[in-house]
């Protein structure tokens, strides 16, 4: 479907209209070329707009990066000693405000160090109960910490700790490299 062409009445009345408006923004948009026999229509006057002050927004927070598992070869050489575990952090004992807190400063402070790996032992929970009567909290309640946007920005990855290490009641976390700010 062709546009239709304006004829030189219209393009004048368009020229006029866009006169009258004033940009948002500067803009580098050029005017199309008037034909030589348009007549020119006086130009109107219009008042500058008040100052108007933008109101200061936050910038924009770039998505903490997805977490990535440990890759199977990885988790064997940990689990048999060929790759060290930098660091241990028990959690046994704590509430969740604590736990919460101390895996924070934990993780926080062996990233600026230059671990590699580490190893939070949460606990198994009670022995013979599901999980379902409040017991194994932290069991729980660390995977989802950890993939908290807090934690994103901290670790590249988790897993389940091998049997040596704790078995389900630990996890190996990948930590990322710190960043030189």
């Amino acid at each position: 479907m062709s546009r239709r062409r304006l004829s030189d009445d219209e393009r004048v009345l368009w020229k006029g209209v866009t006169r009258s408006i004033m940009p948002l923004r500067k803009s580098l948009a050029l005017e199309p070329d008037e034909p030589a026999t348009a007549p020119s229509l006086p130009k109107p006057r219009v008042k500058p707009a008040p100052a108007v002050v933008a109101p200061v927004v936050p910038s924009k927070r770039v998505a903490p990066p997805p977490l990535t598992p440990l890759t199977r070869r990885h988790k064997k050489r940990i689990a048999r000693g060929n790759h060290a575990i930098d660091a241990r952090l028990d959690l046994h004992g704590m509430t969740q405000a604590e736990a919460h807190d101390a895996l924070f400063r934990f993780l926080r402070a062996k990233q600026a160090r230059g671990a590699k790996v580490v190893l939070v032992i949460t606990g198994k929970g009670a022995r013979g109960s599901d999980d379902g009567g409040g017991r194994g909290v932290l069991k729980r309640m660390v995977p989802m910490w950890l993939g908290m946007p807090d934690f994103r920005g901290l670790i590249v990855g988790f897993e389940s700790a091998a049997v040596g290490h704790g078995g389900e009641g630990a996890l190996y976390v990948s930590l990322r490299k710190a960043r030189g700010d």
